[in-house]
């Protein structure tokens, strides 16, 4: 057994030799931490003696490949996050903030589970009482579900192979640590080890393994990042711990499509599933007010109508502020600049704010449009239709640019009972007829606030 000192990159996970001001693998600054690791002279490493395989070669025509391998939750939500289902075998990330939910419906989702299925639920951060509490505040009561507080890989992976348990989940994988390794447990060389041994231990015994991970602000040595690599999906939760709303975001899913999203509300009971994100995410909206607009955005599969709010006012500081809430504050600062330069608004002198209502983060270009009526409506104190949706990606020249899956986008709005929708002219010949909606495509964004503001 012998130490050596490396220094890795937390948000990569590459390790280097020496420390250096700039991860030479991903480029990131100041995120290289020292971290010292235990190399084995024993033949096979350190995790040799804490798991032995018993897996086989398959021939690949034997190998089933059914939709009946699919585990479902009793959560269509979280089904659809997931590609249909728990995939056995399969090693699962959630990520989020502490508090968000990751362990609530993880413990939600045993009620289901254990009507067909035998379910380990390994804590090293509670105990077994107060695990209880919880599960009889969620109303689990699966005689399926055993419940092992423990942080000790050794002893968990001999329990494991003892319970051969249909699923295991291990909450949270920053708490446990292996003994033959030293750095403390939460530190990159532990969470690493944790990670390979369950995925191994997943892998060959067809066991579906759910990890959760928390994630801090500052992007910690303890966030998912390193994991990312190993697990075949990782989902993240997103949403604040005081609004209602929680989104679970597939970002990395080997068994089905990636970004997707499901959209629950935080309750005293837990996670309640909505099924139309839409019709939440426009509740209580505003009428006859400037700076509001409705755009639409795909999720995965899944076209979501959300409000985006802007909020022009004249600023009392030399340089302006710009905020944005949901949105890259790069994207609105670009249009910020389409709007100065190719429409004429002299916006430079006004603080502005943007935000997407009910928590929901947005990135594709095709909410361009909408952002740049929501800015231009609160500028010139002139409310938009409240039947309107603009769709369209915004160009540095101010033209429209043509979006993908549009038929869907305006079926959304349609069936939300909206009456307009602006829309790229790029994309306007190869549209189906729609009966209770009117198109009006442009193709550039200064007619577009001619004709409505």
């Amino acid at each position: 057994m012998k130490q050596k000192t490396v220094f890795v990159c937390t948000e990569c996970g590459n390790e280097s030799p020496k420390w250096n001001g700039k991860c030479p693998a991903c480029g990131a600054w100041n995120t290289l931490i020292e971290d010292t690791i235990t190399v084995s002279s024993s033949k096979g490493g350190a995790n040799a003696k804490t798991f032995v395989s018993a897996s086989t070669p398959a021939t690949l025509s034997n190998i089933s490949t059914s939709e009946d391998a699919r585990i479902h939750t009793g959560l269509a939500e979280l089904d659809r996050v997931l590609g249909g289902g728990i995939v056995k075998g399969s090693l699962v990330l959630i990520g989020g903030d502490p508090g968000i939910g990751k362990s609530t419906i993880l413990l939600q989702i045993c009620e289901y589970l254990g009507k067909n299925q035998s379910i380990l639920y390994v804590s090293g951060e509670e105990s077994q009482r107060q695990i209880k509490l919880r599960a009889d505040r969620l109303g689990v009561q699966t005689e399926n579900l055993k419940l092992y507080t423990e942080t000790n890989m050794a002893n968990i992976v001999e329990t494991i192979q003892r319970e051969k348990p249909d699923i295991l989940i291990v909450d949270s994988v920053q708490t446990m640590f292996n003994p033959e390794i030293n750095p403390a447990p939460g530190s990159v060389t532990q969470i690493r080890d944790t990670a390979a041994t369950l995925m191994r231990i997943a892998k060959e015994s067809s066991i579906a393994t759910f990890l959760v991970g928390h994630v801090t602000k500052e992007g910690s040595i303890a966030g998912p990042k390193v994991l990312e690599h190993i697990v075949d999906s990782v989902l993240y939760f997103e949403g604040e711990q005081h609004r209602a709303y929680r989104i679970i975001r597939a970002i990395k899913n080997r068994f089905g499509s990636t970004n997707e999203i499901g959209v629950f509300e935080m309750g005293s009971d837990g996670l309640h599933e909505i099924p139309n994100p839409s019709l939440a995410l426009l509740s209580g909206r505003p009428e006859g007010e400037s700076g509001s607009c409705i755009l639409c955005t795909m999720e995965g599969t899944r076209p979501v109508l959300a409000e985006v709010q802007a909020l022009a006012a004249p600023t009392n500081f030399g340089n302006p502020r710009r905020m944005t809430t949901g949105i890259d504050l790069n994207k609105v600062l670009m249009l910020l600049a389409v709007l100065e330069k190719r429409v004429g608004l002299r916006i430079s002198s006004y603080d502005v704010y943007v935000n997407v209502v009910g928590g929901l983060k947005m990135g594709e270009p095709a909410i361009d449009m909408g952002i740049i009526l929501a800015i231009a409506s609160s500028f010139r104190n002139r409310p938009l239709d409240s039947g309107l949706v603009a769709i369209g990606e915004v160009g540095l020249t101010g033209e429209i640019r043509s979006c993908n899956f549009l038929e869907n986008r305006i079926a959304e709005a349609e069936k939300l009972g909206f009456t307009k929708c602006i829309i790229p002219s790029a994309n306007s010949k190869k549209l189906r007829k729609f009966d209770k909606i009117e198109l009006y495509s442009y193709n550039n964004i200064r007619k577009v606030l001619q004709d409505f503001l």
